[in-house]
């Protein structure tokens, strides 16, 4: 009767193990029933009939990783490159996954050599180093799409490295030096020409500046001189007032009026000039000075 129910016992954990599963979380199981797909048991605790259902597969629901191994791909200018390329897939529905294709990672990877090989054929070496995120883009685009029955989705595909051959780097390599040099002139010549340009551009503002300066001296020069010739000649006709209000006061007669002309035309006739005009009115006055000095002779002669 003991050694009954140890079997028994035994008999039952075995059953309880074969039908109580628990699921992990980001993990689903396919389980069949009879050698045919019965249902997807998510994560948790999952009961089967022992000896009927059974777990088939086990499928992660992350996102997962996967190299590709470097791939040789021939260029559109027949130059052979070596691609390395990482893609990053998640299962979204894990019954396709596991029931419409028989190994996932090798159609993923295949997939992904022929796709490189296509798209990086259309293409020349210089263009595939500066078309990356396309080449990336282009990848995604049809890996996603033709995966997409396999119950797969295609998140990224990235690029990791593109090596040339050997020869290929240093004409690369020559090439870039070469660019170096050339921009190091170019910013060399416009750092000159610019340096030039600065310099002449001063000396023509200190040209412009001086000649500004100048030409203001030789306004305020000229001011001066005429504010000179204005006080001059303030002076003048103050002074000639002050002479013609003093004649006006003296109140002088005809005679001495001719005799102030006679001495005004000595300091005249003194001058440079060659011809002197002798005003009419002066005439009358030197007609009395000689009649006076014949009376004065023929008094002296009396005597």
């Amino acid at each position: 009767m003991g050694i009954f129910l140890i079997v028994l016992v035994i008999i039952i954990a075995i059953i309880a193990y074969k039908s109580i599963k628990v699921v992990s979380q980001s993990e689903v199981y396919i389980i069949e029933r009879l050698g045919k797909y019965y249902k997807t048991a998510d994560a948790g605790l999952a009961l089967i009939i022992p000896f009927i259902d059974r777990v088939s597969s086990v499928v992660l629901l992350k996102e997962l990783t996967m190299d590709i191994p470097p791939q040789g791909v021939i260029t559109k200018d027949n130059v052979t490159i070596n691609i390395d390329t990482v893609v990053f897939y998640q299962i979204t529905d894990p019954a396709k996954s596991v029931y419409e294709i028989a190994n996932l990672k090798k159609g993923i990877e295949y997939l992904a050599i022929t796709t490189i090989r296509d798209i990086v054929g259309k293409m020349d070496l210089d263009e595939t180093f500066g078309s990356r995120d396309n080449i990336n883009y282009q990848l995604r685009s049809i890996l996603d799409e033709a995966t997409d029955k396999w119950g797969c989705k295609i998140n990224r595909v990235e690029i990791k490295d593109i090596n040339p051959p050997a020869d290929i780097r240093d004409a690369m390599e020559k090439q870039m030096n070469a660019e170096r040099n050339k921009r190091a002139l170019i910013l060399e010549a416009e750092a000159k020409k610019q340096s030039d340009i600065t310099v002449a551009e001063g000396k023509k503002q200190a040209a412009i500046l001086e000649a500004e300066a100048e030409s203001e001296s030789r306004i305020r020069k000229a001011a001066g001189e005429a504010k000179a010739i204005k006080e001059v000649a303030e002076a003048k006709a103050k002074e000639i007032e002050l002479i013609y209000s003093a004649m006006k006061e003296a109140n002088p007669n005809e005679k001495l009026v001719q005799l102030k002309s006679l001495e005004a035309l000595k300091e005249i006739a003194n001058g440079d000039a060659n011809k002197v005009f002798i005003p009419f009115e002066a005439t009358a006055a030197l007609s009395s000075i000689g009649a006076i000095k014949d009376v004065i002779t023929e008094k002296k002669q009396s005597k």
